[in-house]
């Protein structure tokens, strides 16, 4: 595998494709998080999106290492 996709005869890279779904992601689970009270405890939300848009990303690219897209 090239490490690209094709959608609808155009390649994409996985990696653009894995930050979009993880910008998605943490978008929900930081509105999530705002909702539920969260950031009151925190000093720095900035930095704590940060890290978990970080974190989703490094989960959602093993996830996609391991059933078999490479990267």
């Amino acid at each position: 595998m090239t490490g690209e996709i094709s959608i609808g005869g155009v390649f994409v890279p996985t990696l653009l494709l894995l930050f979009v779904a993880a910008l998605m992601v943490s978008a929900l689970v930081t509105r999530l998080l705002g909702r539920s009270g969260f950031y009151r405890f925190v000093a720095y939300r900035a930095l704590v999106d940060l890290a978990l848009f970080i974190l989703v990303f490094g989960g959602l690219s093993c996830l996609a290492t391991y059933t078999g897209f490479h990267l």
